[in-house]
Parts: C-alpha cells; sequence; structure tokens
C-alpha cells in the first residue's frame, strides 16, 4: 500500500513536507524473543538496508503522479523531488516499503519517461537525509537555535505569494493521507469555507495523493485563510498556495479516471 495499510514506519508520500529523521525511521526491530532476528556478526543485530532509489533524467515537468506511473505496481512510501535554486532538478528520491521493492525498481533503469530516458540506482539512506535537509532549508524551516535573518529566497518565497493574484480556491499541499474533509474543515475553522466544495486530489487508483483544493466565500477570504500555511494537520505541516476553478476542475477530472 502507498504510504498507509501495511506501511510501519509512519512515512507518507509527499514533497515538500515533515519527516521523521530517527536513528533507525524505517524498520523497528521487536522486542520479542520469538521471530526472526538479523544477526550479524558478534550477534549484533543488523537493520536491513534502508529502500531508497535515486532517480536522474527526469522530465523537468515530472510530478510525484508521474514517478508513481514509472513504478507502477511497487509500494512507494516516499517521493522526494530534488530543487536545487528553487528549480527542479531532474533528480529525485523515491523510498519504497522493503528491499525486494528496490530489486524490482531498479529493473526499470534506463526506461523512458516521456521522450527521456530515466537512470535508477541504489544510494545511501544518508543521501536522502542530505536531500530532505537541502529542502527544508530552503523553505526557510530552522531549528530553533537559529537567530540569523532568513535567507533572501525565502523572503521572495513569501513575498511571491502574496504578490499572486487570489481566487477564492486554495490548493493545501503536504496533506496526511488519512485527511478527511471534517479535518480540513476543521483546520480552517476561522475562515468561511464551502465545506461541498472540498475536493481532496487522488490517483487514478483511489489513493490519495496528499493534495486537496479548497473553495471559500471570497477571494479575499482565501487570502486570509493562507496565514495557515505552513500549519500542522496531525504531525505534518500543510502548504497552501493560491489556486483557480480551472486547476481544481481539472484536479476533480484526473480523480474520476
Amino acid at each position: 500500500m502507498l504510504g498507509r495499510g501495511g506501511v510501519s514506519d509512519g512515512y507518507e508520500v509527499g514533497s515538500k513536507r515533515q519527516r521523521m529523521m530517527e536513528s533507525n525511521p524505517y524498520f523497528a526491530v521487536s522486542s520479542g524473543t520469538s521471530g526472526f532476528q538479523p544477526y550479524g556478526y558478534g550477534g549484533v543485530i543488523q537493520a536491513p538496508p534502508f529502500p531508497v532509489v535515486r532517480l536522474r533524467g527526469l522530465p523537468f515537468n515530472c510530478t510525484d503522479i508521474d514517478i508513481f506511473k514509472f513504478f507502477a505496481g511497487l509500494d512507494i512510501v516516499d517521493v522526494l523531488l530534488v530543487n536545487k535554486n528553487g528549480r527542479f532538478s531532474g533528480e529525485a528520491f523515491v523510498v519504497f516499503a522493503g528491499a525486494v521493492q528496490v530489486d524490482f525498481a531498479l529493473r526499470r533503469d534506463r526506461q523512458n519517461m516521456g521522450r527521456r530516458y530515466v537512470e535508477v540506482f541504489r544510494c545511501k539512506r544518508q543521501d536522502y537525509y542530505n536531500a530532505i535537509a537541502a529542502e527544508v532549508n530552503y523553505e526557510g524551516i530552522y531549528d530553533n537555535d537559529y537567530h540569523g535573518s532568513p535567507p533572501p529566497t525565502r523572503l521572495k518565497r513569501f513575498s511571491d505569494k502574496d504578490q499572486m493574484e487570489y481566487t477564492e480556491i486554495l490548493k493545501m499541499r503536504g496533506l496526511p493521507f488519512s485527511v478527511t474533509k471534517s479535518d480540513i474543515s476543521e483546520f480552517f475553522g476561522d475562515f468561511k469555507l464551502i465545506e461541498d466544495r472540498i475536493h481532496i486530489a487522488c490517483r487514478p487508483d483511489g489513493k490519495a495523493t496528499g493534495e486537496a483544493y479548497v473553495e471559500f466565500d471570497s477571494a479575499e477570504e482565501a487570502k486570509r485563510a493562507m496565514c495557515k500555511d505552513k500549519m500542522t494537520i496531525g504531525s505534518r505541516y500543510v502548504e497552501l498556495f493560491p489556486s483557480t476553478p480551472d486547476e481544481a476542475r481539472r484536479a476533480e477530472s484526473r480523480s474520476r479516471q
């Protein structure tokens, strides 16, 4: 399953969102005495290799959905599209539900996505973590120990949102896959939205993409609701973007396919 149902590590798919970085964040070793224990030399428990691959040569208009389709039939836990200076680099990291899934993913090396062939190769867990850290730093999310001024890129990104033309529609990204319309209504509890015009985007197979479109009473109300940008639903921070009725309709149409 994708990000839930059968995956025990707590990861869910999505770029630009919180990820848990524990010392062994993916596979937990049971404390019980029964069952197989992966012991190495000297009786030391060895964790399975972190099931991540790196992609290179992706089309520059590539999205999470394109990667899901590229690896159709495999259990994807997370997709991280790598950006450099705010632009997609053509690379991505994909975390799978287990080592066997990685073996199958590597068989798709040099297969085409659109007109481009995509390289698929093994990488280390630390490479994936470093990419997450670089993304979080670019977004301007710092530890509490950080007291300096935010970099110009962060200021620019926030001012860009302020200067965009608003409609009554906001796009949400980074949602938990288990999110419901009630959760979204509660998230925007202080703002006037149209509850039957909340659309949670889904893939063609019915699984959530982590995105949603919400219609408010007016463009002014939608702009006011932007103050909820980067606030959390559960343990995940949610990004908000101005959207349009046409974009929301296209997303709804794709969900029905």
